[in-house]
């Protein structure tokens, strides 16, 4: 005797479909290769450099072999500037996926406006601040001066590269951990600035008027008006 069970089509045919949502990272995944590529080729041309470059928050050796002499416009450090303003970027594209996604929305081109935004702050800073040296003949120091905070600026990128490493692709950015790791890099970056004026200590002290309006006009006064500018 042969037994035939029927199952009913719509059962089988009930599907639940639920939507889900893929934002590519294609675009960033590019640019941290190319950060990777720019790390690599200054270590490929310059391994010694990079070597007591790596070294700088244990010492300060970097400085006295290559601040002196060496121009701002150094390949080295047009290399890793590059990749920092494009690690410092896509961090603070983050930001806005976390806290103002519907701007990401809105705007597609809004990692180039970041980017375009923060080299152009960076390099007008520069600027300014070179001029103010060469007003005051100065230069020598400023040079000095802005050497080191370059370097340690670019040491912050590796970070940053690091940092954006684990944000996209280990870790989904929370509000609390983008907070966290950014307020650490503005920590670090606060460190080394006052490294920088306690190592021009007596320069400092004996200029001590025009060290105030230098760090109010030129150091200060920037942020503020770029924090009231976003917000």
């Amino acid at each position: 005797m042969e037994i035939y069970f029927t199952v009913p089509l719509l059962k089988i045919l009930t599907v639940d479909f639920s939507e889900r949502l893929i934002i590519s990272t294609d675009w960033a995944t590019y640019l941290l290769a190319s950060c990777f590529v720019l790390f690599a080729l200054a270590k490929y041309f310059y391994p010694k450099r990079f070597h007591e470059f790596s070294l700088l928050p244990i010492t300060n050796q970097y400085f006295f072999v290559h601040g002196k002499n060496d121009e701002l416009n150094h390949p080295f450090n047009m290399m890793l500037f590059v990749a920092q303003i494009i690690c410092v970027s896509i961090f603070v594209f983050l930001l806005f996926k976390v806290f103002n996604p519907s701007e990401i929305q809105n705007n597609q081109w809004l990692f180039l406006q970041i980017c375009t935004a923060y080299s152009l702050f960076i390099l007008i800073k520069i600027s300014l601040e070179k001029i103010v040296g060469n007003i005051f003949s100065l230069d020598v120091l400023i040079n000095n001066y802005l050497y080191q905070k370059l370097s340690y600026r670019n040491f912050l990128g590796i970070l940053f590269f690091i940092g954006n490493l684990f944000f996209l692709y280990i870790y989904s950015p929370t509000a609390s951990a983008l907070l966290i790791f950014g307020g650490c890099a503005l920590a670090l970056n606060a460190i080394a600035l006052l490294y920088s004026y306690k190592k021009n200590g007596k320069l400092i002290f004996s200029n001590f008027f025009y060290f105030i309006l230098y760090l109010c006009a030129l150091e200060i006064a920037p942020y503020i008006i770029l924090y009231k500018t976003f917000v």
